[in-house]
């Protein structure tokens, strides 16, 4: 590379960008700029770490040390094209291969002594070692500019006219107006333009702090200049870092709420941040703290406070994008602001509650859960019926378990969801308290929608599991019956999450319950819905793929997952505890001797015509010593591995099949399977099939075999 190198900087000027991507704008215009530029030789990969990307609310920037000038020569086999159209019989070039070599700026005659041959698996093809030279900067920081900007993860585009710098007028597409461009490489400014501008070394600071143009001498001088003269900190960690010790400081000894999403988006909303506390009217306590907070969060961007129990105190924290003369004055507009949203939060609340839930049933008629399904109202028949049968096995109370799925959507037709969606089921919970319902009831009203999300919790009850059991597989089943399958990263209606929350359900809670029996027991819900058809056999291998990756996730090896789920496909339950068994088997010296045999059993058994003709062995027929041995040795392990397996001993089970190894090793050392006498072959047979059944109890061992 050029010893010329010198920190480079780019920034785009706009208005202000979109809050909630300007994270994601800021990331994918420096690191697209950054690679492109690698790319062309102007950029070691390890300068790449000492990159700084910037973004705020009115720009985007990359800070870059080490940047050449001018890359070195490179070296490039280029391929021409296949050798029957690039050669005559003779060996002399035709059209096509001197108009291709022409491109690459080659004479064709000085060129062909240095053309090579070379297989590209189809045919013989002509190839050319040709010296490119060094990339310029200006060119390849023109070509990153517009490679970056067309890369942009723009949620939505603009159209604006821009009055470029000759006067003329022209349309420009971009996420925003843009309206400077600085591009310097150490004190030099570089020659590059886009979306109608022309780069030079001026900016502008804060909207209201500084007004006057900032001139930017070097690039390393970037974020300093900006943040003393200009009042904005580019960099997005730094701004954020502030932001959340300045919350820290005004909360004391309480505790913020400051979700990452509302600290991203609040960081995207300012330059200069100066943290200020305000309070509000301590009556809006009895509204549902959840409200509360939802309520300044969405609707102001305000950050509230708990104590040190996690309840509600009566003020907040507001991040203002300047640092007033007088602060009380902005602290006072924002607690106007929010005490009239306060107040509709708590008109909506007692609104709500001289309704009781049960009454709202009737409304759910007129909410469509899916126009080919039907009706919350008709949905919730199914989920009381799925929540009454599966019950018992989970030890809730039926009668409770069935009131819980009913009341389960009431919420849906409140003015809080309409409000605030986020709340379904939270609020529903307040409610039912406050109708007197069951406290088992009203925590299942909340907790039948958990798991929201990976490594959430799940429902706190026995009738709180039954109702997210039956509302998961319904939705499952409807939703997939349908047709609407998840595709790619489409998943509409969180069928993978829904899968993810049975999993979860089944095995952390270890549920004795079939997921075919399960899936069965949903699809007759929908026996009177024509346009649900059965899909069971799909839907029980998507959520096995989704066991997969959860018992993954746990710590355990992939082949011994597709070894139990073979044997045990349907009680997730179980799978963990045979999991851990399998574990300690496999450490055995026994274990891969008897996982390469039982291989080899299975293999014996699928080719054998013989296969069904005969269950069980007879013991008079077996007249080899090794098959009267390995006969004997099985009578006593395969009851006791059958047994075990049946009371949940599964290492019992496994560990009790150690004894098989030397027996089996000599039957297939000195008994052949396929006897002349179609008696003998069909029970030596039979007796493989009968060791092989003891051996698979908890797993199938031939998935293990190495």
């Amino acid at each position: 590379m050029s010893a010329s190198t010198k920190t480079l900087l780019i920034e785009l000027f706009t208005e202000e960008l979109p809050p909630k991507a300007l994270r994601s704008l800021g990331e994918s215009f420096a690191q697209t700029l950054a690679q492109s530029l690698h790319k062309a030789g102007l950029l070691q990969a390890a300068d790449l770490q000492a990159m700084n990307a910037y973004a705020s609310p009115r720009r985007l920037a990359v800070r870059l040390p080490r940047v050449a000038s001018l890359g070195q020569d490179q070296q490039r086999r280029e391929k021409l094209l296949p050798v029957s159209i690039g050669l005559d019989a003779q060996g002399r070039p035709l059209a096509p291969l001197i108009k291709k070599l022409q491109a690459l700026g080659l004479d064709a005659d000085q060129a062909l002594p240095r053309l090579l041959r070379e297989s590209d698996g189809k045919q013989e093809v002509l190839l050319i070692d040709v010296q490119l030279p060094g990339a310029r900067l200006a060119e390849a920081a023109q070509a990153a500019l517009e490679q970056s900007i067309a890369k942009l993860p723009i949620p939505k585009v603009m159209r604006y006219s821009h009055v470029d710098d000759k006067g003329q007028s022209q349309e420009v597409k971009f996420v925003r107006p843009a309206h400077g461009l600085v591009a310097l490489h150490g004190d030099e400014v570089l020659p590059l333009g886009v979306l109608g501008l022309s780069a030079g070394r001026t900016t502008l600071g804060h909207r209201f702090h500084a007004q006057a143009p900032l001139e930017i001498q070097r690039a390393d001088d970037y974020a300093q200049t900006l943040e003393a003269q200009g009042y904005v900190l580019a960099d997005f960690q730094a701004r954020q870092d502030k932001i959340v010790a300045g919350l820290k400081a005004a909360a004391g000894a309480d505790q913020v709420v400051m979700p990452q999403a509302l600290l991203d988006e609040v960081t995207s909303l300012v330059e200069w941040p100066v943290v200020l506390q305000g309070q509000f009217d301590q009556a809006f306590l009895s509204v549902p703290q959840e409200c509360l907070i939802l309520t300044m969060q969405q609707n102001q961007k305000y950050f509230a406070l708990t104590d040190a129990q996690g309840r509600l105190r009566n003020r907040f924290l507001v991040v203002a994008n300047l640092a007033s003369k007088d602060p009380s004055v902005v602290v006072s507009g924002n607690e106007r602001v929010l005490r009239a949203r306060l107040s509709d939060a708590k008109f909506f609340f007692d609104q709500d509650r001289k309704k009781p839930l049960a009454d709202r049933l009737a409304a759910l008629a007129s909410v469509i859960y899916h126009n080919k399904i039907g009706s919350q109202r008709q949905r919730i028949d199914r989920l009381k019926a799925l929540a009454e049968a599966w019950a018992p096995a989970i030890g809730a109370p039926v009668e409770q378990a069935g009131r819980a799925a009913l009341l389960a959507k009431a919420d849906l037709v409140t003015d809080m969801v309409g409000e605030f969606p986020e709340l379904q089921g939270i609020i529903g919970q307040y409610y039912a308290h406050h109708d007197g319902e069951a406290e088992a009831v009203a925590q299942a009203i909340s907790g039948h929608y958990h798991p929201r999300f990976a490594g959430d919790q799940l429902p706190g009850n026995p009738v709180g599991l039954a109702v997210a059991l039956a509302d998961k597989l319904e939705t499952l089943v409807g939703i997939w019956g349908i047709g609407l399958v998840p595709t790619g990263d489409k998943d509409p209606f969180a069928l993978r999450r829904a899968a993810l929350g049975v999993v979860r359900i089944l095995i952390e809670k270890n549920l004795p319950l079939s997921l075919d029996q399960m899936l069965a027991k949903t699809l007759a819900q929908f026996s009177g819905v024509a346009a649900v058809t059965d899909q069971s056999s799909e839907i029980l291998a998507f959520i096995q793929d989704r066991a997969r990756a959860y018992l993954r996730d746990q710590g355990f090896e992939a082949a011994a997952i597709e070894a139990v789920l073979a044997e045990c496909p349907n009680l997730l339950c179980q799978v963990p505890a045979r999991l851990q068994a399998l574990s300690g088997f496999l450490s055995t010296p026994e274990a891969q001797a008897l996982c390469a045999a039982n291989k080899r059993i299975g293999n014996i058994l699928k080719k054998s015509d013989q296969e069904s003709a005969v269950n069980d062995f007879k013991p008079g027929l077996l007249s080899e010593p090794a098959e009267q041995a390995l006969a004997a040795a099985l009578a006593q392990v395969g009851p006791k591995a059958q047994s075990a397996t049946a009371e949940g001993n599964y290492t019992g089970a496994m560990s009790s099949l150690s004894v098989l190894k030397e027996p089996v090793d000599q039957f297939f050392d000195q008994v052949m399977v396929n006897a002349e006498d179609p008696a003998i072959r069909a029970n030596r047979l039979a007796l493989l099939r009968t060791l092989h059944q003891a051996m698979n109890q908890v797993a199938d061992l031939s998935r293990l075999a190495a």
